[in-house]
């Protein structure tokens, strides 16, 4: 398939650096089989790439991902939609040890709201919007949102959002902590591209260290969150990036971490 008709584009603009792009700009990047797929294979394969250190997600100005195409819903049955095996592809995507960035501009929307949700740090344009509107077409959310909304802003906020189909817009978003930073629509990308830069400059053991306790204690009783902490801590002693980090912190010199992982 040609880049052009590619519903994922990739691209590499800095140095360890992904950017997955959704490219059905036609129907708002709406998520189709197709591009479902294309996701969940490009995550898999991201993450035993060492050249890839962060990834990016980005959609269009007008839209980061309108949701998902209703063309493949509206006649679908139980049993064609349980084939499809939309779990399995979302999974590949949340179980990444890559650092994940999410730049949205526009709509994000359904499925485009809990793809952003998979992100571990999301940049938000001002124009940018939110929700969870499945309730409105007699659905309801399938991308784990009824699970992650309420851990990322409370039960009152999730419910307002899932059961009125109402969006909000960036600011109120970041407000109920639903995104990280709200920038003009037009430094999106190149604050989510400097932020991913960064991460891929740092620690990498120390950086996916960090994103495995923290996902995995969101789901744990906070006694083992905290061994896991703990075993973490302990363990990242034995990786030349903390001798450096901690060298280079004395000698008021920039870290030149490059531990492989």
């Amino acid at each position: 398939m040609t880049a052009a008709l590619s519903p994922l584009l990739e691209e590499r603009p800095a140095e360890g650096v992904v950017c997955l792009r959704l490219h059905r700009p036609a129907v708002l990047n709406a998520l189709d089989l197709a591009l479902r797929r294309a996701l969940a294979g490009a995550f898999a394969r991201l993450d035993s790439d060492p050249s890839a250190r962060a990834i990016v997600i980005a959609g269009g100005e007008r839209a980061f991902c309108a949701g998902a195409d209703l063309q493949e819903y509206v006649d679908a049955t139980p049993v064609e939609v349980e084939a499809r095996r939309l779990g399995a592809l979302w999974d590949a995507i949340a179980r990444c040890r890559k650092p994940v960035i999410a730049a949205v501009r526009g709509h994000a929307l359904g499925g485009g709201c809990e793809l952003a949700m998979h992100a571990d740090i999301v940049v938000a344009g001002e124009g940018a919007s939110f929700g969870q509107p499945e309730v409105m077409i007699g659905l309801m959310p399938g991308g784990g949102a009824t699970q992650r909304l309420p851990r990322l802003i409370g039960k009152h906020q999730a419910m307002r959002l899932m059961l009125l189909g109402e969006p909000v817009d960036a600011a109120e978003a970041l407000r109920l902590g639903l995104v990280s930073e709200v920038v003009p629509d037009a430094d999106v990308e190149g604050r989510a591209f400097a932020i991913a830069a960064r991460l891929a400059r740092g620690p990498q053991h120390a950086i996916q260290a960090i994103r495995h306790a923290v996902i995995e204690g969101m789901s744990t009783p906070l006694q083992q969150g905290l061994e896991l902490e703990r075993r973490s801590f302990q363990w990242l002693f034995a990786t030349r990036d903390k001798t450096e980090g901690i060298r280079a912190r004395m000698e008021r010199r920039r870290p030149a971490f490059g531990d492989a992982v």
